[in-house]
Parts: structure tokens; sequence; C-alpha cells
């Protein structure tokens, strides 16, 4: 039953975040939400890139959570698969199928049931993720790196680093010799900072509760013991909609315009009105440029997922200082993909898991090879067939790298950094660069909020934002988090029910920073 609360709720960013807040308000409320989206895209850093009849999940997506409410709004809009796909058909693999559900091979408002399998690529060989303690590791490494590497973890229960910065997080964790074999440097390529550099919230927010111990733990018990609770990053399977997330948040924006919700895009927010009322401070008014056109709206409340940054560069003039200076120091990490369609990958599938084509069963693989600046690869055959044209006879794959707007990365002109990329992957063994049919790049600006810079100092802009009575701060840039999806999605819940006067809204920054659910395993992006 929809609670007798009216109003218009403004709605900054058309990401997993904003759109799940208006999804919220026009389920449970009479509220209307307009969402302002500064680019001509839904979905933001989760949307699907369509090239050539081929598509691209930027950033690698698992529909994966502990949250029965996010599992929920999920298979609300697409259900879970009925039937299986065709790479299922055509390899006799077993999926636990919904009964009634949706088959993919004749609808394609369906979620399919995927096998994780994600690995390291380190000294041309594959390396489990997240590290695993068995033999084939120990066999790649070598028995001098083992050996090391077996002391460096000893010393590290015995001896504990200080933990103020990220190396001595992973350290501590790990040893010294597996950090640096297996952090160090690809913490570098993906902040280009080194970890120690780094605030050590990074590891306590993504890494969490792992450690050789939970490793071997989960390793010997995973035979004796059913549904045992295990870190995020060691799951084996997810969910998965059948052209990619982007399919699923077209889908949410779609609905939200049914049910009366407004979204507006290429509407890049400008400025943002305040004012004082009964003591209290409070938003009254956004405006925002479209085809160079000042336009404006009015609202009763404000749901922000735009980068913290930016919404204090848009608050008024007598913003203190010290809040604009920490919010112009707070860094961000930008992304580059480049899609390339192959005839055939030259590293084999060792596995006993059967693909089509052959390939190695991967969703993705961390590059840890040093020489090269690819920081992650996706192999979209294996996140979903129905994601490229033709996967029977073609790879289509993503080379992920991570910079910053402006730098050198980010200025080379397309084709010369496709060819760049190209040869790299090349370089270290998983292509022939004959092999390659077509290719496409593609840029993401501040798709990951970082840990250094002036962040340490970020309590202080977010108690400056807390006081703006009717101003809730969502998802991953609203928050400067690096949240997964899914707690992107509760923090606008957690605003829904703040709205609706459920909860303190103090709950929403509260979200994924709980020691019982976050991204573990390596520092890897997603």
């Amino acid at each position: 039953m929809k609670k007798n609360l009216t109003g218009t709720a403004i709605i900054i960013g058309a990401g997993p975040a904003g759109l799940t807040a208006a999804y919220k308000l026009l389920k449970e409320t009479e509220i209307k939400p307009i969402i302002l989206e500064a680019t001509d895209q839904i979905g933001g850093i989760s949307r699907t890139a369509k090239y050539n009849n081929n598509r691209i999940d930027i950033g690698g997506h698992r529909f994966f959570t502990k949250i029965p409410e996010v599992e929920k709004i999920w298979t609300d809009l697409m259900p879970i698969q009925g039937a299986n796909s065709i790479d299922d058909i055509k390899l006799g693999r077993v999926k636990d199928l919904v009964p009634n559900g949706p088959d993919p091979e004749n609808e394609d408002r369906v979620m399919l049931r995927r096998d994780r399998v994600s690995r390291i690529y380190f000294l041309k060989k594959f390396f489990d993720y997240p590290i695993s303690v068995k033999y084939q590791t120990f066999a790649n490494m070598g028995l001098g790196r083992s050996i090391h590497a077996g002391f460096g973890y000893l010393k590290s229960m015995i001896r504990k680093r200080k933990g103020d910065s990220l190396e001595d997080f992973y350290i501590n964790r790990f040893g010294e010799p597996l950090y640096k074999m297996f952090f160090e440097d690809y913490t570098e390529k993906l902040w280009g900072v080194h970890p120690s550099k780094i605030d050590s919230s990074w590891g306590a927010q993504r890494v969490k509760g792992l450690s050789i111990l939970k490793l071997l733990t989960t390793a010997l018990m995973k035979p004796f013991v059913k549904n045992q609770k295990v870190e995020t990053s060691l799951i084996e399977s997810y969910i998965y909609p059948k052209f990619g997330p982007g399919q699923y948040w077209e889908i949410m924006a779609e609905e939200i315009k049914k049910l009366g919700g407004e979204i507006i895009l290429n509407a890049e927010v400008s400025q943002i009105e305040t004012a004082e009322e009964n003591g209290k401070k409070k938003i009254k008014s956004v405006s925002y440029k479209q085809d160079s056109e000042d336009k404006k709206v009015f609202g009763d409340y404000f749901i922000s997922s735009m980068p913290i940054k930016d919404l204090i560069n848009s608050m008024p003039a007598e913003t203190p200082s010290n809040v604009k200076e920490i919010a112009n120091g707070l860094p961000y990490r930008d992304f580059i993909t480049v899609g390339l369609l192959v005839d055939k990958l030259k590293i084999k599938n060792t596995t006993n898991k059967k693909t089509l084509g052959n390939i190695v069963p991967d969703c993705w693989i961390y590059i840890q090879e040093r020489e090269v600046k690819l920081g992650r690869l996706q192999i979209f055959n294996n996140w979903s067939p129905y994601m490229l044209k033709d996967p029977e006879h073609t790879v289509w794959i993503g080379l992920e790298y991570f910079c910053n707007e402006g730098d050198k990365m980010w200025n080379t002109p397309n084709d010369e950094f496709i060819k760049f990329a190209i040869n790299e992957l090349d370089s270290i063994g998983i292509i022939d660069k004959a092999d390659v049919k077509d290719s496409v790049r593609i840029k993401m600006k501040k798709a990951y909020p970082a840990y250094f810079g002036t962040y340490e100092r970020f309590n202080e802009v977010q108690e400056y934002l807390e006081k703006y009575d009717n101003l809730y701060c969502v998802g991953r840039n609203g928050q400067h988090r690096y949240n997964n999806m899914d707690h992107s999605m509760l923090t606008s819940i957690e605003a829904v029910r703040a709205i609706c006067g459920e909860t303190d809204k103090s709950i929403i920054w509260k979200v994924n920073t709980e020691q019982d659910y976050h991204e573990a395993g390596n520092n890897k992006a997603n």
C-alpha cells in the first residue's frame, strides 16, 4: 500500500542509484520523481554499449547480492530463466532453472544464470582469483617464490605494520611477497598512485575478511559444508541480463516512465539553489543546461548521485571554503574500454569447463603482467552468448584501461589507442593481432572515486551536506565510495525510507561500511 506522501523529487543521475530511487518512490509513495541525466545514456557505468551488433558491459557487472530487497527488484523486472540459453543447450550444461520462467531463446526480458570464472594472468600463466591455496598455484609460482611467500605470510602474522595505508593493509593480510606479486603493481595501474599513498579504507571496504586463513578454510570446508557463507569474490554463480546490465536499467527506466516518472536526458546540472526555512537548510531548485538552454526545476526532495566534487561546485557561493577545497581535491579514476572482435584467442582452455568454441571460460581476467598498461580483460561470450552476433565462431573481448581524464592515454586518438591496445594483448600471448576483425574504443569519466588526495578529510564534506534537510546523497559518486551496484541501489532504498520517515537519513551514509559484506579478493575494479 502506498504511503500518502506527495510532492516532487529531483533526482540527479540516471545510473543504478538514481533509477532505483525513482522506482521505489513511484512504488511506495505519491511523490513524482524527475531524473536529470547529464548524458544521453541510461545506466551510468552500468550501461551496455552497442557496436556493430555486439554489446560491451562497461566495467563488468555481476548481478549478485546478499540483500533480498535488491534481488527482488532485479527479478521483479527481469525474471530468472526457466529454460536453457543457447550455449547451455549446445554444450549440454545443466542449470538451476526456475519453473515457468522465461525462455531466453524466445524472450528477451530474462536473467540468465551464469557461472563465475575469474582468474589472474601473471607470468603468462593463470592463477585463481582470488589466489587459492592449492598445488597449481605453487607450481605456477615456482618453488622459490612459494617458499618466499610462505615465510612472508608467517612474518605478517607475527609482526603487523601500522595499517594506515593500503600497502600496510595488504601486507598485514597476505605478507609482503604475495603483496608484491599480486597487489602492488595492479593497484598502481588501477589508481595511478602507489598503494602506500592510498588510505586503508579501500582495503577495509573491498577486501574485508579475506585472508590466507579464509582461503584455506573455504577450500577445506567446501566438500563438507553446503551453503556455507563465503566472501563475495568466492561466489561461483550469479544472474545476468540477457543483453547485459544496460538492458536491465533501460527496462527500469521505461517502467519509471509508465508509472508517471520523468527522465530528462542531456540535462547537465549547473546550479543548486538553497534557502533556510524554520532554522533548517533546504535545497529549493536545480538549474541545468539542455541543448544550450538554461532550465530550472523546483522540488521538495533532492536525491543526488552526481560526483561530490560537481555537487559542491554547483552549490551557493557561501559554501565554506574548507568544504570546497576538500571536494575539489577528491580524486577520481577514469576508464577506457577497447572492444575487439577476434577469430580466436591464443590462450587455451585447459580447464574442465565446456564453452562455445572451447575458449577459456573466464568472465574477466586480471592482467598482472608488468610490461603492459592493460588492467583487465573481459570475455563477453562468457557473460552471455547473446552479447555478440556470432558466439560460436568469434570472440568479443573488452580491454580495460584505467587513466585520468586529460592524460596521455585519454587524449590519444582512437585509432592510435586501439592499435596500442591490440599490440599489448598480442605481446603477452593472449591474441594474435592478425586475428582482429573489428574494434571500438569507449571512454567513461569518473568511473572510480579514489581514496587519496583530500579523501582523509571527507567527513567535513559529509557533515556539511547532511545539514541540508531534504538532500539525500546516494550511489558510488554521490557518496564518493566505491560501492558495488547492489549497495548503490541500497543507498537509494534507504533514502526513500528516510523520506517516508521510516529511518533517519544518516543511515544512508552507513550503507557498505559494515564488515560482513564487501567485494573480496584482490583490489580489482568492478
